[in-house]
């Protein structure tokens, strides 16, 4: 993107030398605020851009996610709908066929399910199907993962099934700033998304620059640099694992962590540097460990770095089980010490 590099004058100021530069706006915003600021942004840049859910409009959703959204742009383009997620899909799909941006919430991970039919047999092969002549710009926003006390149906982690099939797109933020820019980008992609947001961690604040794009939506960054041992998570996994990488250094382990961001399709780049410059590599997820997103990573480091280790990849899941009552969710969900056993198996090799 160009920039328009002419310096304005404010009344009265020396109009010799270089004017300085703009502050840049920053400014400290929850995940959940950073996505409705993205989805307001959306809405005002393009017409087109409609929201569906269930208690998405007068409520703003059970998360206050979509607060104020209806207020703004009315009711034909933030609807209520039945709680009734396949037709809440199937319509999203039609609104897309003829012209719209549709976003869809999915209330709860676990209430993503009644739409599964729609999104893997249609919403994803609608594309390929028409040999590219029908774009399928749908974004279905899933706030998925544990840690707020809630029963089963309300905490789990399904993103092995959406990176699974192809044509969707999925994604995951772990911060603020990733919360405003990649909603906006995933809402101008032509391709369907499914938007992972980590519900556990809506209200955690951070800094989000408006006046410059975070880096793009299907990159994975290095979180924490370090020299002695990879870590690998996605959304509310990151902040953990900065907690094991702090915890660790203090113990003298150097420890680098990956935020991927992106799910499907994976940026393998920065995850293979640096487990190429560590030897060492632990990957944590919410989700069971069973055919995941986790182990699929394990297997290809294998691969792409098997000259460079020196120890196996390690996994850090939750439990090959259905989600236990809320009671039991620390002893199911992985937490920096369950991250930094990982890491004392790794380095003991």
């Amino acid at each position: 993107m160009s920039q328009n590099t002419t310096a304005l004058t404010a009344p009265g100021a020396a109009t010799t030398g270089t004017a300085p530069a703009a502050a840049p706006e920053t400014e400290s915003l929850a995940i959940a605020r950073a996505i409705n600021a993205g989805l307001r942004d959306a809405m005002r840049n393009d017409d087109h851009v409609v929201l569906l859910g269930e208690d998405i409009g007068t409520l703003g959703g059970v998360f206050r996610v979509t607060d104020g959204l209806q207020k703004e742009f009315g009711t034909a383009r933030v609807l209520d709908t039945p709680l009734a997620e396949a037709g809440i899909v199937g319509s999203a799909i039609g609104l897309a066929m003829n012209g719209f941006r549709p976003v869809v919430e999915i209330q709860f991970d676990g209430f993503v399910f009644p739409a599964f039919n729609q999104i893997t047999t249609q919403l994803a092969k609608i594309r390929n199907r028409s040999e590219g002549t029908i774009d399928m710009p749908v974004v279905i926003r899933l706030p998925y993962g544990g840690h707020i006390g809630a029963v089963e149906h309300h905490q789990e982690s399904p993103e092995a099934y959406f990176a699974h099939t192809a044509g969707l797109r999925v994604v995951s933020p772990a911060n603020a700033n990733d919360a405003y820019w990649m909603i906006q980008e995933a809402i101008r992609s032509n391709d369907p998304v499914i938007f992972m947001e980590p519900k556990a961690k809506y209200w955690q604040k951070g800094e989000v620059r408006k006046d410059a794009p975070g880096a793009p939506m299907h990159s994975s960054l290095v979180a924490r640099e370090g020299s002695d041992i990879t870590l690998i998570g996605f959304g509310a996994m990151v902040t953990t694992l900065m907690q094991a990488a702090e915890i660790a250094e203090s113990e003298g382990v150097s420890a680098e962590v990956i935020d991927l961001r992106t799910i499907s399709p994976l940026d393998y780049g920065p995850l293979v540097a640096s487990v190429q410059k560590t030897g060492r590599a632990v990957v944590a997820q919410e989700a069971p460990e069973n055919a995941s997103v986790g182990s699929e990573i394990a297997a290809t480091l294998s691969e792409k770095c098997f000259f460079s280790l020196e120890a196996p990849v390690l996994r850090v899941s939750g439990y090959d089980l259905p989600f236990p009552p809320a009671g039991l969710e620390k002893q199911y969900l992985p937490d920096a010490d369950r991250v930094l056993e990982a890491v004392d198996r790794a380095m003991n090799c």
